[in-house]
């Protein structure tokens, strides 16, 4: 499937669940949205295997140079069998190695490969990260992180409302002959909005890298560090105001909030009532979310049978597997920890299935170079558009620390 079939055909999908909303035809919404969701799957499955595909064969150690050719618009072409494959613009080698000397030297982006309208300056116009070095940045997001592979990612356009279940349907017996009452399933909506998330990338470019594997490599590995930290903020803590809204912003569910009081630690006590107000309908999905400090303290606790109830096993890979009463948990550096200053209410861990957390992001970064008039750096920045926000918060299970 080419990019404009793929971008026809799920246009034509958000319209139809558009149609559908409406008319208030949730449930066939519902459906294309999720035909939505399989076609974008398919689609970066797709793009992702022809980018490998193509850093398989841009590495390739034997050419024959009599046979093969490469003109100046990213064509392959195979002289001796008269066959021509048309590769990705922002795939090309030549535009990679344009995209290298802009970053490095500051040397223009041909036309060709940027907008040209008579509007636009081509000094303002930030460069195109070329398509195999985004699929890595986008592999390496996902990689890098404790909390960014968890959550569910969608593409969906700005601004376009999204229905959530708030309510369920109750099923009832009834008599032979008879019916029950008619439910309408009331539904909520989400809008996603596109906040810009940009990276000043702090790497010196020295003029001795040349070669277009190290150049990439040393990218890849800044932007993914700082955009993965700051997403990963977001998802736990953002403010929901020019940046993503945060699970530990929103209000709890009543009943679903575990005070620990200022002269207390949690004990197996508070992990029980924890566990216990997490929903049934919640619970394999759900892990717990601290820090390690915080973590830490729970080691050598017991239950009443004398058994620990948090462990720290070790997989195949020998990366440590830590539990807390048999349940995941997942560690991070965004929260606060037991043990710190408490100033006022804080929550010090949770409870919280990150499926129920989309981003939607829009992976298109572009870079731009320019230069601090103060300490006359040379700046290369990187921005791309995400938001995220969570869909349901019934999962959400939190422990407050209260404070002096």
């Amino acid at each position: 499937m080419t990019k404009e079939q793929y971008l026809a055909k799920r246009a034509e999908l958000i319209n139809q669940a558009q149609k559908f909303i409406n008319e208030g035809k949730t449930e066939e919404a519902n459906a294309k949205m999720k035909e939505v969701e399989t076609l974008d799957n398919e689609y970066e499955a797709a793009t992702k295997a022809q980018a490998n595909l193509n850093a398989l064969n841009d590495n390739s150690r034997i050419t024959n140079i009599q046979t093969l050719g490469q003109n100046v618009d990213g064509q392959v072409i195979d002289t001796m069998n008269n066959k021509e494959e048309k590769v990705e613009m922002y795939n090309s080698v030549e535009y990679r190695k344009a995209f290298m000397n802009y970053v490095l030297n500051g040397t223009a982006i041909p036309e060709k490969y940027i907008n040209a309208d008579a509007n636009t300056k081509t000094s303002d116009v930030g460069s195109i990260i070329p398509t195999t070095i985004l699929e890595k940045i986008v592999e390496k997001l996902e990689a890098t992180g404790m909390i960014l592979p968890l959550v569910t990612k969608t593409a969906y356009q700005g601004g376009l409302s999204i229905p959530t279940s708030s309510v369920k349907p109750v099923a009832t017996w009834t008599a032979e002959g008879s019916g029950s009452d008619k439910q309408k399933k009331t539904t909520g909506s989400i809008v996603f909005a596109y906040h810009k998330l940009r990276c000043a990338v702090s790497v010196s470019f020295e003029v001795s890298v040349v070669t277009l594997g190290v150049f990439e490599t040393t990218i890849i590995n800044n932007i993914a560090e700082a955009m993965t930290k700051a997403l990963e903020q977001a998802i736990i803590s953002g403010t929901g105001t020019g940046q993503p809204k945060g699970v530990l912003t929103e209000t709890v569910v009543t009943g679903q909030n575990i005070d620990i009081a200022a002269a207390d630690d949690p004990d197996y006590e508070m992990l029980i009532k924890a566990e216990a107000a997490l929903p049934l309908a919640y619970e394999n999905g759900a892990v717990w979310c601290m820090t390690k400090k915080t973590f830490m303290k729970f080691i050598g606790m017991v239950d009443k049978q004398g058994q620990p109830i948090a462990r720290t096993n070790y997989g195949i890979a020998g990366k440590p597997e830590r539990s807390l009463l048999g349940r995941t948990v997942v560690l991070n550096d965004y929260m606060t920890s037991l043990g710190a200053t408490i100033e006022n209410d804080t929550v010090i861990a949770f409870m919280f299935d990150f499926k129920d957390y989309v981003m939607n992001t829009n992976y298109n970064i572009t870079v731009k170079r320019y230069e601090d008039n103060d300490t006359d750096d040379q700046v290369t920045k990187a921005i791309m558009l995400v938001d995220g926000k969570v869909v349901d918060k019934n999962s959400l299970v939190t422990l407050t620390k209260k404070s002096a």
